[in-house]
Parts: structure tokens; C-alpha cells; sequence
């Protein structure tokens, strides 16, 4: 049996002795394709994702407009003034969890079980290796959540009609939708990047977790202007500013300054993960 026989399934066989030792990109996505949706977990996390986000939107917003009135007039001038940022919020705060443990998930499991071993030996190039993961996994994350993003939406300003207006056709209101989709995208490979760089999979998912919700409330009680910058630079506070349709009175960076700051916190992990792709053990 030869050595492209024998390689595992969902990942790129190895050449055989004369032939040239590199397969494309194509190739490579198509291996790291076939290794993402065989798994269980791909297909359960995305489900829960979409029930959390949809579930979460139609409760939380359901809930705000029976009690309308009840609520204080402070929530009330918020959401009106921007309603778009209160329903993408509503459901996709708890929905990113989902989405941050998937990418977690898609590469520590690879080093707990050895496939990462198996992936190296078919394909020796480890940056192509992770660069045709990344690729796939965005793609896919970019697919479900632009479309979670539409429903929700759509299904929130139903609810919300009565008391707060709004619809794609206002000023940002499409750029937020869409860059909300976006920002998950981003996030996703934030908890990718993570997962690379830590292997260990309840470490990685604890510390992107840590991330995205512990580290904004322990920078938000500093006190004076420091905790107020240091937290407005963190990625998930700056990149979901890209789901907001107006800028608020407190923001210090704009909806695509803040999702700038997003990508390049993605991009620094991103080039950790890589570097010690390339000098440490598999």
C-alpha cells in the first residue's frame, strides 16, 4: 500500500516517491473542508448558534416590547435611537459563545487526537496547512452568520415595529447587519488563532471566553479615562461597535475603526499561531 493509500480520510494524501511534493491550495482547502464538516461538533455548534441567537433575539425583544412602558426612559431613548444595535445585541452576545468554542474546538481537537500529526505528514507546508483552515472555516462562519444576522434582524424589528421603527433602508442599518456577520467571522478566527497557540482545548476555550467576556468588565471598573481606553481597544468592545448603526456619545473609536482594531488583534494571534506552528512539535 502506498503511502497516499494509507493517509487517514479528510486529509490531503502524501505524494508518491517521483512526484512533486506540494499540493495546492485547492487541494488543501478541500482536505481541511472534508475534516470540518465530518465532525459532530461543527454541525452541533452551528445549530446551537443559530437556536441561541434567534431564541435570545425573540425573548429578549418579545420581553422589551410587552413592557414597554414599564421599562425606564433611559432604555427606552436607547433603543430608539438605536434600535438595530439592541436587537443584534440581544441574541448574538450569548450566539458568539457558540462560535468562539467551534473555533477553539476545530484545532485543539486536532493536536488531542493526533490528526494534526497525520495533516503534517500528507502536507509538510504548515502555514498553507492552517492559511487553507482558516479560509474554509471563514467562509463557512461568514455564510451562517450573515444569514442568522438577516433572520434576527428582520425577526426583531417585527417585534419591535411599534415602538421603535426600523428597517434596512435607514442610514447604517444595512452595515450593521452585515458587519455584525462580519465581526462573528473575525471572532471565529480570534478563537482559532487562540486554540493554535494554546493546543489544549478547555484552556483555549477558557481563555477565548475570558476574552470576550471577562477581560471588558475587569478593564471596566479601572478607574478615570485609563480602564475607559484600555477597554475600548479590547476586541470584542471595538469590533462590535461594526453592529452599531450610530455611533453613541462615549465611543472612542468609529464602527470600522473599532472592527480595524478587531482584525488586528486577529492578524498579531494569527502570526503567533503560525510561528509556533513552524518551531514547535506537533
Amino acid at each position: 500500500m502506498t503511502a497516499a493509500q494509507a493517509s487517514p480520510a479528510g486529509t490531503v494524501a502524501a505524494p508518491e516517491a517521483g512526484q512533486p511534493g506540494r499540493a495546492g491550495f485547492g487541494h488543501l482547502m478541500l482536505s481541511e473542508w472534508t475534516k470540518i464538516r465530518s465532525v459532530r461538533s461543527t454541525v452541533w455548534s452551528l445549530v446551537l448558534f443559530v437556536v441561541v441567537s434567534v431564541g435570545f433575539t425573540v425573548l429578549f425583544t418579545a420581553l422589551t416590547a410587552a413592557n414597554w412602558t414599564a421599562s425606564g426612559a433611559d432604555q427606552r431613548v436607547r433603543i430608539v435611537a438605536d434600535p438595530v444595535s439592541f436587537i443584534m445585541g440581544a441574541g448574538l452576545g450569548l450566539g458568539q459563545l457558540t462560535i468562539c468554542v467551534l473555533g477553539a474546538l476545530l484545532i485543539t481537537t486536532e493536536y488531542s487526537t493526533g490528526v494534526i500529526r497525520s495533516s503534517l505528514l500528507a502536507v509538510p507546508r504548515r502555514i498553507p496547512m492552517l492559511a487553507a483552515k482558516a479560509v474554509v472555516f471563514a467562509v463557512l462562519i461568514l455564510i451562517v452568520a450573515e444569514v442568522v444576522c438577516f433572520g434576527i434582524f428582520l425577526t426583531g424589528s417585527a417585534i419591535l415595529h411599534d415602538h421603535a421603527p426600523v428597517s434596512l433602508g435607514d442610514p447604517n442599518v444595512t452595515r450593521a447587519v452585515i458587519g455584525s456577520g462580519l465581526y462573528l467571522t473575525v471572532v471565529a478566527l480570534l478563537a482559532l488563532a487562540i486554540g493554535g497557540i494554546i493546543r489544549h482545548t478547555a484552556g483555549a476555550i477558557s481563555t477565548v471566553i475570558g476574552v470576550i467576556l471577562v477581560v471588558p468588565i475587569l478593564t471596566g471598573l479601572l478607574p478615570g479615562t485609563v480602564g475607559k481606553h484600555i477597554n475600548a481597544y479590547l476586541p470584542a468592545q471595538a469590533g462590535t461597535l461594526i453592529g452599531q448603526a450610530h455611533r453613541q456619545s462615549g465611543d472612542l473609536l468609529s464602527a470600522w475603526q473599532g472592527f480595524g482594531v478587531l482584525c488586528i488583534w486577529v492578524a498579531v494571534l494569527l502570526g503567533v499561531a503560525v510561528y509556533l506552528l513552524k518551531h514547535r512539535d506537533a
